[in-house]
């Protein structure tokens, strides 16, 4: 695990980028796989891409989103309190007393979401996101104005720290951590695949809102293969564990998904390709969708097979998401390995006019 690669994942994490705002989080992205792509490119929908071999036999899309959940500013009172909408899947209850960046039209502005105080009864039991405001400290809706508008969005005011056993927590992990691992593998992949496997990496956008990012991004590529690279369910922790989930862990190492949308023929890729580099993979059940990219890079072009690579997240959609930098790193390496493999004549489909009998 080199530090200097992985100052990148915590420049990506310090970058605010809810939905629909990527833009500043895709130029640090396409400048890190510039120095090793054959060419990069961009789309209207927002996404950022590298290629490898754009025209080889076998061409797989791996795609990671680099979108957050956050919030949007829906109206300001006279007394300078901001009201917000949802961006994305976001929670009011880990809110409420929490700092938040806004990412004004006319500037930055800090705030907090208030809240009553416990002396005074403390919040709602049954409180709603529709009751969160922020408090910048303004004394007017003007004042607010200066730096504001209806539309603009915030983001938790919460920095990525380390904790023990090579894990960290912050905001934002969901997904800005498969960006990296897209982009770092890309990196690593460098002169190492073979003239008829292409690679096309991928920071999507707006997987939080509504996955339009996957669905041009396999659109516009077409490829024969895409695996999409997020984040999952871990299940260790106190409460966490439903009969409905699989056991995952963090430091257990990166989850493969098992279900309808996920082609069989790339998982057992996967798991040999994990063998093969000695990295342990854990499972998850995806039977109808998965929540994820994939599901809508599957519906484009002729249909795509794909994949489901995850990495283990304990605390989803809170503002301290917690992860392994260990599952980083293997799920890195085990994209490495699995491309290092092909040879590019490998059929996906899963059924051939070759395996009928004559």
């Amino acid at each position: 695990m080199n530090s200097k690669h992985y100052d990148f994942l915590y420049d990506l994490l310090h970058t605010p980028s809810p939905s629909g705002m990527e833009a500043d989080i895709q130029k640090k992205w396409l400048q890190y796989v510039k120095p090793h792509a054959q060419s990069l490119h961009t789309d209207g929908a927002g996404n950022a891409s590298a290629v490898y071999h754009p025209d080889a036999a076998l061409r797989v899309a791996v795609a990671g989103h680099c979108d957050e959940i956050g919030f949007m500013v829906k109206a300001i009172d006279n007394n300078g309190f901001i009201h917000v909408e949802k961006v994305g899947g976001i929670n009011h209850k880990p809110a409420i007393g929490m700092k938040v960046t806004i990412l004004g039209t006319h500037g930055r502005l800090t705030g907090v979401f208030g809240t009553n105080a416990e002396h005074h009864g403390g919040a709602k039991d049954d409180f709603s996101f529709s009751d969160l405001f922020i408090d910048c400290g303004a004394t007017s809706k003007e004042e607010v104005e200066a730096f504001i508008a209806a539309g603009d969005t915030a983001v938790y005011k919460r920095e990525p720290e380390g904790l023990l056993n090579n894990r960290i927590s912050g905001r934002g992990l969901d997904n800005r951590t498969g960006a990296f691992i897209t982009a770092e593998a890309f990196r690593r992949l460098e002169n190492r695949l073979q003239p008829d496997v292409g690679m096309h990496a991928v920071s999507t956008v707006n997987e939080e809102t509504n996955m339009g990012g996957a669905y041009f991004a396999g659109a516009g590529i077409a490829p024969d293969l895409a695996i999409a690279v997020d984040v999952t369910f871990a299940t260790d922790y106190p409460g966490s564990v439903s009969e409905k989930t699989t056991d995952v862990k963090l430091g257990g190492g990166p989850v493969l998904a098992k279900g309808a949308p996920i082609n069989q023929k790339a998982n057992d890729l996967l798991e040999q390709a994990a063998k093969a580099a000695g990295i342990p993979v854990q499972y998850e059940l995806t039977p109808r969708s998965t929540g994820t990219d994939a599901d809508q890079l599957r519906k484009t072009a002729r249909g795509v097979p794909v994949a489901l690579v995850s990495l283990p997240l304990r605390y989803m959609h809170a503002p301290v998401e917690t992860v392994s930098l260990d599952d980083i790193e293997q799920a890195i390496e085990l994209l490495v390995s699995f491309f290092t493999r092909l040879k590019g004549n490998e059929n996906l489909k899963p059924v051939s006019l070759d395996d009928l009998k004559d």
